[in-house]
């Protein structure tokens, strides 16, 4: 069973997510998020840090993970296609360099941000990551701090919520082992298969502290019919959020063979012409990452 004796609190998880966000982050990392946050002027509101390179004591060499949270689209890049693209298809991801370091960020605005990792998000994306830990990277003050608690702590119970119907009969560490399992199949990504049992047996005390207070949101559907629907719209954005990011990722080609290499431990290279012609050279790696199990 998921609880046993359970306090299920939500002003306890907020405690946890609010102590989980203000928790320190290397300061190369904080200069970096201060400088994203910069791109955008007054529009910004907060940098979250998270993913892999979170636990990672040495940066170099490394893609580190960023969302920037911004007021509004609108405000963000003062309208135009940025603004479409990232409204209609949110978020947008740009590379960033700064003091040697190298990166990516999502934009995403806090309205979108705050839905996204709530029981009523149409793919997994979002509350996927942030039910994993992150940190405030940078924020514009005090209260864009307590609106990322109030978002991130959304996250969490999604993800339980999901996964418990299809985790019969398991613990705690094991209805989070499935529920990141299940997220994985929905997206076209190049983890290996024991993704998500590294990801809780890094930190077990933690997913057992934050399944215990978590109040589990009620489902909007039967939660096998639920995972089907974030499958196959999952995979669809995928493939259309890979293409976008060609508009506005600098080298995404190289990026994307990367994160191929990095997760699958292959060792794909990528030929002149498939940075001439990004689109087509993306096209051609897309099965080279279906191979390596991204689509489970």
């Amino acid at each position: 069973m998921l609880y046993g004796r359970t306090m299920r609190d939500p002003a306890a998880l907020s405690d946890l997510v609010r102590g989980e966000l203000a928790a320190p982050v290397d300061p190369r990392a904080a200069a970096m998020a201060a400088a994203i946050a910069a791109t955008v002027g007054d529009a910004a509101r907060a940098v979250l840090f998270y993913g892999s390179c979170l636990r990672e004591s040495q940066l170099d060499g490394l893609m580190l993970d960023f969302y920037l949270i911004v007021s509004d689209y609108r405000a963000a890049y003062g309208g135009g296609w940025l603004a479409f693209a990232n409204r209609v298809l949110p978020p947008n991801v740009f590379p960033f360099v700064h003091d040697g370091l190298s990166a990516k960020y999502a934009v995403l605005s806090e309205a979108d941000f705050r839905e996204r990792c709530g029981i009523g998000a149409g793919d997994v994306s979002v509350w996927a990551r942030f039910a994993q830990p992150s940190r405030i990277a940078w924020a514009v003050d005090e209260a864009a701090r307590e609106s990322m608690v109030a978002s991130v702590s959304g996250a969490a119970p999604t993800l339980l919520a999901w996964a418990m119907p299809m985790a019969a009969g398991e613990d705690a560490l094991g209805v989070w082992r499935r529920g990141f399992e299940l997220t994985y199949s929905c997206e076209l990504r190049a983890e290996r298969g024991d993704r998500a049992a590294k990801i809780v047996a890094q930190d077990p005390e933690r997913y057992r502290a934050f399944a215990k207070v978590a109040v589990l949101p009620a489902l909007p559907v039967d939660a096998a019919a639920g995972w089907d629907r974030f499958r196959r719209r999952g995979k669809r954005l995928s493939v259309l959020r890979l293409t976008k990011a060609l508009t506005t990722f600098s080298g995404g080609v190289d990026y994307l063979a990367w994160k191929i290499n990095r997760h699958a431990g292959t060792k794909i290279e990528v030929k002149p012409w498939q940075r001439r012609w990004p689109l087509v050279g993306a096209l051609v790696l897309l099965p080279r990452l279906l191979r390596q199990g991204a689509v489970r």
